[in-house]
Formats: C-alpha cells, structure tokens, sequence
C-alpha cells in the first residue's frame, strides 16, 4: 500500500509539472478560443496568431475554434472541469455571472497603458464589475436600419443622417407611408426581442434596470422604456407597416423578402452588410441609416465583444502581452474590417478604412460616439430574466396577444423575483 501511494504521489507531482508549461525551459503554450465565424474574420484571426508565433519564440498560441451558440455553457463546463483555455472571446454582456463566480482573471495591472487609455472609458464600463476588470472591449456594433435606397427615393421620404436622424414618431409615420398592397414599411426580425428591445430604448431614455444604494437592482418599467416596445407593436398590429411574420425571425432571415422588395427597411447589427454584399441581387441598390432618435439622441446599448484570461491560467502576463498584440490599432482594424463592425479604440476607428462610404462604412463610424453599455450589462440572474420572463413576455406584447400593463407587471413583478435570487 505504501508503496502504490508513493507512485501516486510521484504521478500526481509529474502531473503537475507537465501541466505548467514553460517551467521546464521551453515555450510557454497558450489557448486561444477565438469566435470568430465569418470567412474574413477567421483569416484574420488566424493570420495575426501566426505572425504572434512567428516573433514569439518563447510564448506560443495555439488557436482553438469557438461557436458563439454554445459558448457561454462551454466556458462554464471548461471552468469548472479546469480546462479553460488561457485567453477567452466572448461578449460582455456574459461576464457578469463568469466575472463574479471567480472563473476570469481581473486583469487591473495587466494591461499595458497604451491599451488601457485607446479604449473609452464607456467601453471600459461594459467588463467593469466590482472593483475589477475582466476582459478588453474590442468590438461592438450599433443596430441600424438598412433600406431599399431605391424604395425611399421614389417615395420621397425624408433620408436620415446621423446629424439629422428620424424621431421614432416620425419612424413610425415614414412605415405607414412606405406600406400598402401587401408590402410594408419595416420587417422586425425579434427571435430575440430583449436585447434589441433594451438596447434601443436607451435613445429614449430607458433604463429598465435599476441599481440603488445597497447595490441591489430592479427592475422598473418607465416612460422612457415604453417607446420602442410601443413604437413595433403599434407598426405591427395597428398600423399594419410592420410585418408580423417576422416577429419571430433572426436577422437573416429577413433578408430574402427585403431582396425581394416585400420590406421596405430592416432593423440589424451593423455587420450585416456582409450578409447583404455576399447575397444582395445584381442590381439591387440598398443604405445603411442611423436607428431611430429620441430623447437621449442616437444613444443606444451595445455588448462589445471581449477578450479575457482565465483565472486558472498560469501565465495570465503572457496572456495579456498577446491580448495586447491583438488589439495594437493596425490589428484592431484588421479584426474589424474581417467582422464588419466597429472597433472601440479610438487609434483604430480613425482609420481611413472605416470612413469610406463603400458598403456604409462612415454611416456606423459616424454613430460610435453614441453607444453605451447594453442597460443589463452587470445585472446578475439577467440570462434567466431574459429567457424565462423577458423574452416570452415581450414576444407575446409585439403579437398582440398582451397589453402593455400586462408587459409592465410581467417584467416587474416576475424579472424582479427572478433578479432577487441571484441577490441574496
């Protein structure tokens, strides 16, 4: 027996060693989980970790594919088995529960000025919980509204700007103007209404989330978070200039009744335009316009996506050198350009490349200055919030089959004794 504990033991030592790479004289080997899916942003992802490897002789990456429709359960397994990889791309509206359950390393002190100070401080705020920092906003898009250019000529509308966008009144008028004879003015693709719903009410000054003095958050619905949900059920179900079978859409698939001249304008991500460029029929001529304004402006909620270093890693300084290398500007615009959104560095949104009016480029830079962190951005429970109450209580109001009290008491009666659990 004593003998069969001592080889135990022996393994369980050289276990430990091996696991530590770069303790033995050789190259410290680091994973990066990159979420990148579309072509370009693979290629470009995959290019600037062999030029890292290519000058690193001592620090090498190794890069492992993600999918951005399973990470959040993939990274909680990885956690908690210890198989997390070192650098982690996600978004910033899933740290919350990963940063407060001690699963991300606070990387305060680790990231090298220049980075530190290239970055707005509201982007800073969207990986900010506590007193901690736990991953770098790097890219983030605003939601827009791309139309059929030719449709709102020959209609004569009044074409928005960022310098002169529409009111969400005034949105509401130009839908009905552009409907009729089986055809309609907007196309809402809300499989996932929350995000959309929370995000654009900040321009009319929503919060729905509210932190008080204990710290604690609630959830109220007010005026200002009445707006946009009344603005999509009013288009849909009195107006008639929404379509109501897109309610329960994704994004793309809106895009082949758009091609196909049913809908007028469709609300999306700005990237988009990939999408579009790769799909759009011959011919087809179509804009990239400012979302609706309201009280607060062409504010609006945005989730950037983030880079982060496990807790666990042992080499969370090599990590963050690389994190670093990733996001120097030339590379940032890169990462850009390859997602068809906006960096939050400042260095690289000043890139000429990002100003051009091919493909709508200075329409979405222009609108950069507005974004703010997404209202749930450091509510813990918010994930449960959202599936379990938010998102069937805003699908069942948009369809008409609830009122908008119904809406209200749902969200804060149910989300509240939701938000409390994860309080205590």
């Amino acid at each position: 027996m004593r003998t069969r504990a001592l080889i135990v033991a022996v393994l369980l030592l050289l276990a430990g060693c091996t696991a530590d790479a770069g303790d033995d004289g050789g190259p410290v080997t680091l994973r990066f989980q990159s979420l990148a899916w579309q072509e370009e942003s693979v290629q470009a992802n995959k290019d600037l970790v062999k030029e890292w490897n290519a000058t690193h002789s001592d620090v090498k990456v190794d890069y492992v594919q993600g999918s951005w429709s399973s990470v959040h359960d993939q990274l909680l397994t990885s956690f908690e088995g210890g198989e997390a990889p070192d650098i982690i791309h996600d978004a910033s509206d899933d740290l919350a529960d990963f940063a407060y359950g001690g699963y991300l390393a606070d990387l305060t002190g680790l990231l090298p000025a220049r980075l530190t100070s290239d970055i707005p401080r509201r982007s800073w705020e969207t990986t900010t919980f506590g007193d901690g920092v736990y991953g770098v906003p790097f890219l983030q898009e605003p939601r827009v509204l791309v139309a059929n250019a030719t449709w709102l000529k020959r209609s004569g509308v009044r074409i928005p700007t960022p310098e002169h966008p529409w009111s969400w009144a005034e949105f509401r008028k130009i839908t009905q103007q552009l409907s009729g004879d089986g055809k309609y003015g907007v196309a809402w693709p809300l499989k996932e209404p929350v995000s959309a719903t929370l995000n654009l009410s900040l321009s009319a000054g929503g919060q729905l989330f509210h932190r008080g003095a204990d710290g604690k958050v609630t959830v109220r619905f007010e005026a200002g978070d009445e707006v946009v949900p009344r603005t999509v059920h009013d288009q849909v179900d009195t107006d008639r200039s929404a379509s109501p079978t897109t309610l329960g859409s994704g994004g793309s698939d809106t895009l082949p009744g758009f091609f196909g001249g049913r809908y007028a304008m469709v609300p999306l991500g700005f990237s988009y335009r990939q999408q579009i460029v790769q799909q759009a029929p011959e011919g087809f001529d179509w804009q990239v316009l400012p979302a609706p304004a309201g009280a607060d402006g062409l504010a609006q909620g945005v989730s950037p996506q983030t880079l982060s270093v496990a807790e666990d890693s042992p080499h969370k300084k090599e990590a963050a050198a690389f994190i670093d290398f990733l996001l120097r500007p030339k590379n940032m615009v890169r990462l850009a350009l390859g997602d068809w959104m906006l960096p939050t560095g400042t260095q690289a949104l000043a890139d000429p490349a990002l100003h051009t009016t091919k493909d709508d480029w200075a329409t979405g830079t222009a609108l950069a200055e507005h974004l703010r962190p997404a209202p749930a951005q450091s509510v813990r429970g918010y994930a449960e919030w959202k599936d379990k109450v938010a998102t069937p209580a805003f699908q069942e109001y948009y369809s008409g089959a609830i009122g908008l009290g119904e809406l209200r008491e749902r969200l804060e009666d149910d989300g509240n004794l939701v938000l409390a659990r994860y309080q205590r």
